[in-house]
């Protein structure tokens, strides 16, 4: 079995047997961690940060989460309308007045937050060098009609989630939400992740590889690239990538920084003995908003402000494999990071479900 590193306890050695396996199987690299009631009792990684296998994945690798941002951004929200600066319930012009434009005055802050907003898109081909520009985008957000009566339908806000929520964070705290992030939470918390990363930290990547049977072209919407776009395994291993901030998929960290993070969730809102928000701020996350037919992803769905709501636990996934998963019953956290993506059209991929498996494993 492949050499797994980091520490665990007895009862949730499944963990790191999983992760072994998944190391022998399918991935490169890879960590995962468990936390209970806000304290760690999984931590471990794995593989290499290469496909050539030449450099180990250290305590201190990181990898690009894709999705599994969205509930970081989400979390950075969910803490201002828990200091009362924001209201879930209020229209989103309250904060940013320039968004009512279009007819969206009834667009309210928790339609953005559970993507029943109508903004999963926008006309045109996705270009990634147009995401690096925050005010055009947000601009061009604020201009558009929504494409359904907001709060009666959803529809994954794919991209459109991070800038929509992002600008909502920036207009009320100030501070672009890799900025709020890091001074907020991750550094309270002594948390390695980061919305917006800094060049000192690019030794310590691990870089995406795509699925076995596809390049580096792969890209996050679907075959015809050409006339949709998307966001392309080679577009995420770049440095403008890196540098920007993209709030619904560029988030870099390890499965360590996205447990500790989120465990504040599932643990009454403290995470490592910090206090981030409220036990009644959190419920939010988990309290349905809305339960149907995703128009976007074809499929039925649950969510609550910010997150994907599953039976008694909330969390989500990023394209590619990675995950994370809360169970505010138990007070148990557990995350997945990776850097060999696979693709579910093509292959299931069960990686991160058999690692939450594991750690309930472990719970019984």
């Amino acid at each position: 079995m492949a050499e797994v590193q980091g520490t665990y306890t007895k009862e949730f050695s499944p963990v790191a047997d999983a992760l072994s396996e998944l190391l022998d199987a399918q991935d490169i690299g890879a960590s995962a961690a468990v936390f209970m009631h806000g304290e760690p009792v999984v931590d471990v990684w794995g593989g290499f940060a290469d496909a050539e296998r030449t450099t180990a994945w250290e305590r201190d690798t990181i990898v690009n989460v894709m999705s599994t941002t969205k509930p970081m951004t989400a979390l950075c929200a969910l803490m201002l309308a828990d200091r009362g600066e924001l209201d879930l319930s209020a229209p989103v012009s309250t904060y940013w007045p320039e968004f009512a434009a279009a007819g969206k005055d009834n667009v309210l802050v928790r339609h953005l937050l559970s993507h029943t907003a109508g903004l999963p898109d926008w006309p045109g081909r996705l270009v990634v060098d147009d995401l690096y520009d925050w005010t055009a985008v947000t601009d061009l957000l604020a201009s558009l009609p929504t494409q359904w009566e907001p709060g009666t339908a959803a529809g994954y806000h794919s991209v459109t989630f991070g800038f929509l929520v992002g600008e909502v964070v920036r207009r009320v705290s100030g501070r672009t939400i890799g900025r709020f992030l890091a001074e907020e939470v991750a550094g309270p918390l002594g948390a390695d992740f980061h919305i917006g990363l800094g060049a000192e930290d690019d030794a310590r990547i691990a870089r995406l590889y795509p699925p076995p049977s596809h390049s580096d072209d792969f890209n996050s919407a679907g075959p015809d690239y050409e006339s949709t776009g998307g966001i392309r395994v080679k577009d995420a291993n770049t440095e403008a990538w890196r540098r920007a901030e993209v709030p619904a998929a560029n988030g870099f960290g390890n499965a360590r920084a996205i447990a500790l993070i989120q465990s504040a969730l599932s643990n009454r809102g403290v995470a490592g003995g910090v206090r981030l928000l409220s036990e009644q701020g959190c419920e939010p996350a988990w309290h349905v908003e809305y339960s149907g037919e995703d128009r976007v992803m074809g499929q039925q769905s649950t969510y609550g402000v910010g997150f994907g709501v599953f039976g008694n636990t909330f969390g989500w996934g990023g394209w590619g494999g990675s995950l994370v998963m809360n169970d505010h019953v138990s007070g148990m956290t557990v995350a997945y990071a990776m850097n060999q993506m696979l693709d579910p059209r093509e292959q299931e991929d069960s990686r991160g479900l058999k690692i939450v498996a594991a750690a309930y494993e472990g719970l019984r």
